[in-house]
């Protein structure tokens, strides 16, 4: 058994602890908060197990990381606080533990990341002997190993498209959806998650790897970015109130340039409400989903939906990219020290949780 802390009982958190519970070969030790309002309850209530885990909540990181964990899967967000997580993660690979995590949008295609990330990790893994996964949803799966294995059922690959169209009153992070990608705001502000180099900073990674997966040669990696008002007032069940002629929907493309042609694309749909720039690219139902266009022959379309927490669709894809980080800590451990790409680490089939929901700790 693999010991195992979850840092951060968030979106993605609340989503590992019951991943790592439900998995046959780990172990879960400790988990971490940020709100002391959170201090001493139960693993298994913070992620809405429905039952105890006996793993108290604590705000004591040096104590955690003194026992000795061989794993730690960190949730703490970065949108907000980039270099807090950054500082994070290499506190933990300091300690010798396998490190997973989605905060660190610079290091999914590490080979690219600017060297004052890369620096301090590769230090870290040097001085403690631990290793990094870094890897999501979208930037992750949707746009790595999904694109990747889709496309091996091609006799030809003219283009790969990756898409996700997601309602965002869904998504539980109101400072991420109001301020960073600017829901609600006037259209003269500038979100911070759409400036110019900020999309290709994100997502430009995983252009980075699908390009290297198939043997091509980037020329460029180039964005487009689109933006719509609200025509009406419109209020949401979990995001409160968004007024006329503020922005309601958001579409962009990181697009890699091969051969002078957009051939690798990675868009986003994103609207805080369906009424929002209808012309634009639907998912099923609504709610959210993932799309793998591959233009070629033939022509191949997978379109994937993920709820969770009572039907949540943002749930469902926090609780993927959780799935995917979960899986791969034993894979690392048997790896070694080493900082690692979705290039390098197999997306694993669900050997021993078939019908296993959650398990007790002991």
């Amino acid at each position: 058994m693999v010991s195992t802390i979850v840092w951060g009982t968030g979106n993605v958190g609340r989503a590992a602890i019951r991943a790592v519970a439900a998995h046959p070969g780990l172990d879960l030790t400790a988990v971490l908060v940020h709100d002391p309002a959170k201090i001493g309850r139960d693993a298994g209530e913070l992620a809405g197990l429905g039952h105890r885990l006996d793993v108290p909540a604590s705000t004591d990181v040096e104590a955690a990381l003194a026992a000795g964990p061989e794993a730690v899967v960190y949730a703490a967000s970065g949108d907000m606080r980039p270099s807090e997580a950054l500082d994070d993660v290499v506190r933990a690979l300091r300690a010798g533990a396998v490190v997973v995590t989605p905060s660190l949008y610079a290091l999914y295609d590490h080979r690219g990341a600017p060297p004052e990330i890369r620096g301090p990790v590769l230090a870290a893994i040097e001085e403690g002997g631990g290793s990094l996964f870094t890897s999501g949803v979208d930037p992750g799966w949707a746009n790595d190993v999904l694109p990747l294995l889709v496309s091996g059922l091609a006799s030809t690959v003219d283009a790969v498209r990756c898409q996700e169209i997601f309602d965002y009153s869904t998504y539980d992070q109101p400072d991420a959806v109001r301020y960073l990608v600017g829901m609600g705001q006037p259209m003269d502000y500038e979100p911070p998650m759409l400036a110019p180099s900020v999309p290709s900073m994100v997502w430009g990674g995983q252009v980075r790897l699908i390009a290297r997966a198939l043997g091509a040669d980037l020329d460029d990696v180039r964005e487009h970015v689109e933006r719509r008002p609200l025509e009406s007032a419109v209020k949401t069940a979990s995001m409160g109130a968004f007024e006329a002629g503020t922005q309601g929907a958001v579409r962009f493309e990181v697009r890699g340039i091969v051969g002078g042609a957009p051939r690798i694309v990675l868009e986003h749909v994103t609207r805080i409400h369906p009424s929002c720039a209808p012309d634009w690219p639907a998912p099923p139902g609504g709610a959210g989903a993932h799309r793998v266009i591959i233009e070629g022959r033939p022509r191949i379309e997978v379109t994937v939906q993920a709820s969770d927490e009572d039907g949540n669709h943002s749930a469902g894809g926090n609780a993927t990219a959780a799935g995917r980080l979960v899986g791969a800590i034993e894979w690392l451990v048997e790896a070694g020290p080493g900082l690692y790409d979705a290039l390098d680490v197999p997306l694993r089939p669900a050997i021993g949780k078939l019908g296993n929901a959650g398990r007790r700790n002991g």
